[in-house]
């Protein structure tokens, strides 16, 4: 985490230890183990000189210490693969170095990398250059170019002043041509994980949106279907004694919309549906009707440009919804112009509270289409609910307000 701002610093993956990578096959452990282990062919030239000298004890045992040299590191790297290629993120355990395992494997690799030096000769200080790029996964990025360079420095030092080196850049080159090409393939890797991982994300976030508009959907329509249903089942227990024909005409009008209700549900589940601003206003009219509400209501819907209309009909079921079941209104207009929809009536409104799911989702598709809601409080009373175009947007039609008493 960064002192100032407290934002973490560039991710830089940890493995799984032990174990390794336990999500990848021994086929993908052993390429990356051939992958690890190829570049160990430039320690020949220490193996050709400890070889020369095998008849000397201190040659046999720089045999032995770049044997174990040479399987320490190729551990290191079968168990930090995921460190070096940026293959899953967890957070270091420091802020210099990657685990405590790591440690443990690249203070054995310099204790092998400088007994190989003192056994062998100038020779064995090839083992530097793996102890250099082992670092860059051991430690921070930052940390393991330092110990890289400090490594350099220490080499060019000692071809200068110990008797029997001379000064070969060779050593020193490849320490510092290594580094570069590691570091840039870590890089490289830990920013492709960072963008498959934002893909993930944004698929997720995807999904989630994808929920809300379907829970968003499922809501208006059983919300404004149940309400009427409500209503008329009301009206048909009141008719009961006084008129059964009318009561059993309620009854079989409450079936009828129970299944145009289950029938919207799985339009709107098989994402087929689509919202017609005629029906809209045959649904308001009779919803309207049978709670009791003089309806004015436009005989046409040519006025709303075609853009608008489903916009416009999810705004009609919405105020009239809202009429129904909050506002104890008497009458209820509703107006059509080539800007969109206007609902009002002379109830109570809807209250002082937050806006519902309703009409935050019908905020959501107005700004979809560039509309905006506008919801006020009429004088003396009343409520008054429009969707809008900004002015401008669609000049096809001329405005044509429509609206007669039902």
């Amino acid at each position: 985490m960064s002192e100032r701002t407290g934002a973490p610093d560039f991710a830089e993956p940890r493995p799984r230890f032990l174990a390794g990578d336990e999500t990848a096959g021994w086929r993908a452990r052993l390429g990356a183990l051939l992958l690890g282990g190829v570049w160990l062919v430039f320690l020949s030239d220490a193996y050709t000189q400890a070889w020369a000298k095998r008849d000397e004890p201190r040659a046999d045992g720089g045999l032995i210490i770049l044997t174990a040299f040479v399987v320490l590191y190729l551990l290191s790297f079968s168990h930090l693969r995921s460190a070096v290629w940026g293959t899953r993120f967890v957070a270091p355990a420091t802020r210099w170095y990657v685990s405590r395992l790591a440690l443990v494997y690249w203070t054995g690799l310099a204790v092998m990398a400088a007994l190989a030096t003192v056994t062998i000769g100038q020779e064995g200080a090839s083992t530097w250059v793996f102890l250099a790029v082992s670092g860059l996964w051991t430690f921070r990025i930052r940390v393991g170019l330092c110990i890289g360079l400090v490594l350099v420095a220490v080499y060019e030092f000692l071809t200068f002043h110990l008797h029997g080196w001379s000064h070969n850049p060779g050593i020193s080159m490849s320490i510092v041509l290594a580094m570069l090409a590691v570091t840039g393939g870590m890089l490289a890797s830990q920013r492709q994980r960072a963008l498959a991982e934002a893909r993930e994300e944004n698929a997720r976030l995807a999904i989630q949106e994808e929920r809300n508009r379907m829970a968003r959907d499922v809501h208006d329509i059983l919300g404004h279907s149940l309400t009427v249903i409500t209503v008329k089942a009301e009206l048909a227990a009141r008719l009961l004694e006084v008129s059964p024909e009318r009561a059993q005409a309620e009854v079989e009008d409450l079936e009828r919309l129970a299944r145009d209700a289950l029938a919207d549900v799985r339009q709107a589940v098989a994402g087929f549906r689509d919202m017609s601003l005629p029906a809209e206003l045959a649904r308001a009219r009779s919803s309207l009707a049978a709670a009791g509400i003089e309806a004015e209501l436009p005989n046409s819907t040519e006025a709303v440009p075609t853009r608008l209309r489903e916009l416009c009909a999810w705004a009609l079921r919405e105020g009239v919804t809202n009429v129904i079941r909050h506002s104890g209104a008497t009458t209820c207009t509703v107006t059509l112009t080539e800007r969109g929809i206007t609902v009002a009536d002379d109830g109570a409104g809807t209250g002082t509270g937050q806006p519902g799911t309703g009409l935050i989702g019908l905020t959501e598709r107005a700004t979809a289409v560039g509309a905006s809601l506008r919801t006020r409080r009429l004088s003396p009373q009343g409520f008054e609910l429009s969707v809008l175009a900004a002015d401008g947007l669609d000049q096809t039609r001329t405005p044509r307000p429509d609206k007669v008493d039902a």
